[in-house]
């Protein structure tokens, strides 16, 4: 992550006025406002929200891959405080793979794309040694209604709409020590839109937000934080978690995502003394699919619980954001 965003800041101009969200605050998708040279008028509010996602199966479920795939790449609009307007599919497939599995990979995909209000315009196809799937997608957003990383500011709280483990879950689904009946409530949370947790958040006010997905809790809030000049103080006590992913993680059956996450960003992570080592592997692990990370000012908190639970969204207070000390991110 390091390497490719110091290429993308010797090589990109975000200097055009145009460009509301870039690179530079690794933010789950850039925003463009539209205007005159679009044929709108010059004091024209909207903007596209623009991201692509694809990944190889993380569950065995060709519906349920499509799905999640999905809601994956259509999250990271939602995190933005968009709505998705249309996607265009991006797949690779071996040449002797079932033709019936393809087709209810695409199912699974587009009935996803269809619950979120938005329109499948086309997509890419290639044959590869190994498959995968996901999305480009289009939405828009009001300006004034952007969530970016350099949003949260000290007071706030932080709230997550989805709980944590999908990495222990998924990687013990794939070396057979967790039945598909077990991993199924999983597999159905990572396919659960991100619409009304964003819906919630918007109507609440927040400061920023972040979808939680391959760089983990920490990896995502590290973007926050970083991009903000602020600490994100996050209790591991308060974070939810999916079932089987505390005995799965005590085991040691956790993704790749927790030694690259620490290798990565250790240096600017302080774990408080007698800290559960286990939740904190569980906060650096990757997520598929995961809910959002949001920052909201103490004032509006009580907004967004109401907000969230008239929409059955988990609530979830997870910590809160402090003048920057010494870390980025402090485990308490």
């Amino acid at each position: 992550m390091k390497q490719l965003t110091q290429v993308l800041r010797d090589t990109l101009d975000s200097s055009d006025e145009r460009l509301l969200v870039g690179p530079e605050g690794i933010d789950d998708a850039g925003v463009v406002l539209l205007g005159e040279g679009e044929g709108l008028p010059a004091d024209c509010e909207t903007a596209l929200v623009q991201t692509v996602d694809y990944f190889p199966p993380v569950v065995d479920d060709p519906y349920f891959y499509g799905a999640i795939a999905a809601a994956n790449a259509l999250s990271d609009v939602y995190a933005m405080g968009g709505k998705p307007l249309s996607v265009l599919t991006t797949a690779g497939f071996p040449k002797e793979f079932d033709i019936k599995i393809i087709e209810q990979i695409f199912r699974g995909g587009f009935d996803k794309v269809r619950e979120a209000g938005a329109v499948v315009a086309g997509g890419h196809t290639v044959q590869a040694v190994e498959p995968h799937f996901g999305f480009a997608v289009t939405g828009t957003v009001n300006r004034s209604q952007v969530m970016a990383n350099a949003g949260a500011k000290a007071g706030d709280l932080l709230y997550l709409t989805k709980s944590l483990g999908c990495g222990s879950l998924t990687t013990a689904a794939k070396f057979e020590k967790l039945s598909w009946e077990e991993l199924k409530p999983a597999a159905e949370q990572m396919a659960t839109l991100n619409n009304r947790a964003a819906e919630a958040m918007n109507a609440a006010g927040a400061n920023s937000c972040t979808d939680v997905t391959g760089f983990g809790l920490v990896g995502h809030a590290h973007n926050i934080g970083a991009a903000s000049g602020v600490t994100l103080q996050l209790e591991l006590e308060s974070l939810p978690l999916l079932e089987h992913a505390y005995r799965l993680a005590s085991e040691g059956v956790l993704s790749g995502g927790t030694a690259r996450g620490k290798d990565a960003l250790s240096e600017t992570v302080a774990v408080a003394d007698g800290a559960d080592s286990v939740r904190v592997n569980i906060a650096y692990d990757a997520e598929t699919s995961g809910g959002l990370l949001i920052c909201i000012p103490a004032s509006r908190a009580a907004k967004l619980e109401d907000e969230l639970g008239q929409r059955d969204v988990p609530i979830c207070r997870v910590g809160e954001v402090v003048a920057r000390g010494n870390a980025i991110i402090s485990l308490v």
